[in-house]
């Protein structure tokens, strides 16, 4: 192609060779609204502007939240300190997020104690003089720890720090609550609680403990609300959804059965037995777990390839997943996530849904983070993800809010049914084209993961005009237009590093 500016100068741009797909509009499924979600919105505007569908109130810190004073722990991401609310009383949260337009979900804590106030903290080094560190701000609150890694001994009295809890705690809460949530937690990543969370649980979290704090909290919380729906066990990652903090003795306990389908059956057994649901939702925390730190271009690269784990069962993670394999699952060298979790609901508690509280991109900061989030969004949608919300709260106008502005933003959505797309290549490590239509309205969301333009002769997507607007390129900012012409569909080029949406008007 040679392109001439102005009287005398002309250059010359190769363009990139054309790839095939197609989509078959009449050929749709509908996607779940609540899969935009995301941990701690920071205002009504901010989910206005982003179209955030959910929104969570969890993380470690709510496990030891205390609804009567709203204070909370940090547990070990901050020296084992109590504070007040982050994010003020949970009631408040409740109103003026739903008040937006959000869903909400909240966690209730399953442990045995909260907060009892905003000052304490549970490794003084008046008492426990040797640990590793010790806040910067606070020289006397330590991180509990030796230098060797190991606990310091003996475990504090929970009652420096904490109040007892217990489910006529829980349902007076909730039952008070003025705002009623949509969802409820039961708390966050109990499994790992004799880490996070060692001060008051130091114990390794059993199958069987888990179970019973699960079944015990979601009684009270359908007790006290009957509406609400219960999400759990809001496991934190792929080695827990396996094993339990016992180690393989209690897996080989339970009939050498993994710990998910173990629960799922389980659940299933109690509404057997009492003759009501108390598990609506699969709840389960993604994190990917390549390497990707070093954010070169190698790295760059396979963060945007790992979003096959959601889906694709012939990628074998390039992580210790694939090295190490430690459940007894079928294609144990791939995530394949989402197929994977609605496998498991089918066999042992049909009729389940399948939500991912907690996800991320690994690099809020970096456009490959945002393309990360974007195909996310769209993989999501096909696969029938029932909901999904981002930790944390992704920056309005960064790379991950963009991925939602993209799909959602300022009231103008993808499509509420995914339509099916077919690609000659097969080239989902650098490319995913999403399809969507509403009301006979087709809507596109192109992501070129890759360093180059990409160019696409996509069958079947209607001439006439469209609505747009994408991100990207090496700043990763925002570009808007508001209305274009699409004259013929045989070629069409995406930019290196870029997002576009397009949508009929």
């Amino acid at each position: 192609l040679v392109v001439t500016a102005g009287t005398n100068t002309t250059f010359s741009y190769t363009l990139p060779a054309v790839r095939y797909g197609t989509i078959n509009v009449p050929n749709t499924k509908p996607i779940s609204p609540y899969i935009y979600g995301v941990n701690f919105p920071t205002s009504a505007s901010y989910i206005q502007h982003l179209g955030v569908t959910i929104s969570r109130w969890g993380g470690n810190a709510v496990t030891a939240y205390n609804p009567f004073g709203d204070f909370t722990n940090a547990g070990n991401d901050w020296y084992f300190e109590n504070r007040n609310s982050d994010n003020g009383k949970s009631d408040d949260w409740l109103g003026w997020v739903s008040g937006a337009g959000s869903k909400t979900v909240l966690t209730v804590p399953a442990l045995d104690w909260v907060s009892k106030d905003a000052t304490s903290y549970s490794f003084p080094k008046t008492t426990y003089p040797n640990q590793a560190a010790y806040d910067p701000y606070n020289s006397d609150a330590g991180n509990g720890l030796l230098a060797n890694g190991s606990w310091v001994s003996p475990p504090p009295d929970p009652t420096r720090v904490y109040t007892p809890w217990n489910t006529t705690l829980a349902k007076k809460w909730l039952s008070g609550l003025v705002n009623k949530p949509d969802i409820v937690n039961i708390d966050n990543e109990i499994e790992i609680a004799s880490n996070t969370h060692q001060d008051m649980h130091p114990i390794p979290m059993s199958y069987d403990e888990e179970l019973s704090r699960v079944v015990t909290f979601a009684t009270a919380a359908k007790e006290a609300l009957p509406n609400v729906k219960v999400a759990a066990p809001s496991t934190c990652s792929w080695w827990y959804y396996w094993t339990s903090m016992v180690g393989w003795s209690d897996t080989t306990a339970h009939s050498n059965t993994d710990f998910l389908p173990w629960f799922l059956a389980q659940m299933k057994a109690k509404e057997a037995a009492t003759g009501k649901r108390l598990l609506d939702y699969l709840d389960i925390h993604y994190y990917f777990q390549p390497d990707t730190s070093a954010n070169d271009a190698a790295a760059k690269a396979l963060r945007l390839r790992m979003t096959r784990s959601f889906w694709d069962p012939g990628y074998v993670d390039e992580s210790w997943v694939s090295d190490s394999p430690q459940n007894h699952q079928p294609n144990n060298k791939a995530v394949w996530l989402i197929p994977r979790m609605q496998q498991l609901i089918a066999q042992n508690y049909p009729g389940t849904k399948l939500s991912i509280g907690e996800w991320a991109s690994t690099a809020d900061g970096d456009i490959t983070g945002g393309l990360v989030t974007a195909d996310s969004l769209g993989i999501f949608g096909r696969y029938g993800v029932d909901y999904a919300t981002y930790w944390a709260t992704p920056d309005e106008k960064g790379p991950i809010g963009l991925a939602y502005w993209l799909y959602r933003g300022y009231g103008t959505y993808f499509g509420s049914n995914s339509v099916q797309v077919n690609m000659a290549d097969s080239i989902e490590g650098i490319f995913g084209l999403y399809a969507g239509v509403d009301s006979g309205k087709v809507s596109l969301v192109f992501v070129n993961k890759n360093t180059s333009p990409l160019a696409f002769y996509i069958s079947n997507v209607p001439t006439g005009k469209y609505f747009i607007r994408h991100f990207g390129g090496a700043s990763g900012n925002a570009k808007w237009q508001t209305t274009t012409v699409l004259k013929d569909n045989t070629y069409t080029v995406i930019p290196a590093y870029t997002a576009l949406f397009m949508k009929q008007v």
